[in-house]
């Protein structure tokens, strides 16, 4: 595979894990990459870690690059843009993993169609992250592929044919190891409640929670089935679960997504 030419706008900690992971991939090579970003302490960070080109200028950093990769906050979208519009050259891909930046609003501030939109979530930054994209109609299949190989190097992939799963993907991928972590805290809480020292507790409830992963992942079987075999009727799992059934906890988790995703969509505007 030929290496990639690869700028990047915006140098902040998930621009960084796909820096890494292309690298640790072979994918592209330190020549190959520029990274663009407005602190000079992060430029010479990248610069001294990675052996990347770095500067201040985003049009010097997409000149010669096929994919460029805007990894900026939101809120510095509008700054940056009227820099780069009408000097993106027909054939150079934009990858956006900005959350909640429209493919329409990249497309018409940039000044350009081929758009890939992502959406990530934080595990890719140890290379256990699932990545939701799709494509405006420009992008071709070679550019397709750029972005597949781009966004395996960070975990598992799925293509969608509409933006507006992008939104669903905020609230379920996006925001879902927030969930996840928040559930840690909590189990971890009640364990030392109920009398473990606090380290004890956190070291049950990790691991439970990563050996109960790695089961779902390894043993072909649904949630539900692996939950029924934890269960005996009358024992110690079956009345926690009826706590969580008398408090509708499959509604709250359904609240707490819906709103997830309407503020995605709000955003979004």
């Amino acid at each position: 595979m030929e290496t990639m030419k690869i700028a990047f706008i915006g140098g902040g900690a998930m621009g960084e894990a796909i820096l890494a992971a292309v690298l640790n991939h072979g994918l592209s090579t330190p020549q190959a990459i520029c990274v663009s970003d407005v602190k000079d302490e992060r430029r010479q960070y990248l610069k001294q870690t990675y052996q990347v080109s770095v500067t201040d200028s985003n049009p010097d950093a997409t000149a010669k690059s096929e994919v460029i990769i805007l990894a900026i906050k939101p809120q510095n979208l509008p700054e940056i843009m009227p820099g780069l519009s009408g000097r993106i050259k027909p054939g150079q891909l934009v990858l956006s993993i900005i959350a909640g930046a429209r493919i329409d609003t990249l497309c018409k501030g940039l000044d350009h169609r081929q758009v890939v939109r992502v959406m990530p979530n934080t595990p890719a930054q140890i290379g256990e992250g699932i990545s939701v994209w799709t494509t405006t109609p420009e992008v071709t299949e070679t550019q397709k592929e750029q972005a597949r190989t781009i966004l395996s190097t960070m975990g598992k992939e799925i293509f969608v044919p509409a933006e507006e799963y992008l939104d669903m993907a905020t609230a379920v991928s996006g925001s879902g190891p927030a969930y996840f972590f928040l559930f840690v805290e909590c189990l971890t809480e009640a364990a030392v409640r109920i009398g473990f020292p606090e380290d004890t507790a956190q070291a049950l409830v990790l691991q439970t929670m990563l050996g109960s992963g790695q089961l779902l992942k390894k043993s072909g079987k649904s949630p539900s089935e692996l939950r029924r075999m934890v269960t005996s009727p009358g024992g110690t799992t079956a009345a926690a679960l009826q706590q969580f059934e008398n408090e509708n906890f499959r509604e709250l988790v359904y609240q707490a997504v819906a709103a997830a995703y309407h503020r995605a969509k709000e955003l979004g505007k």
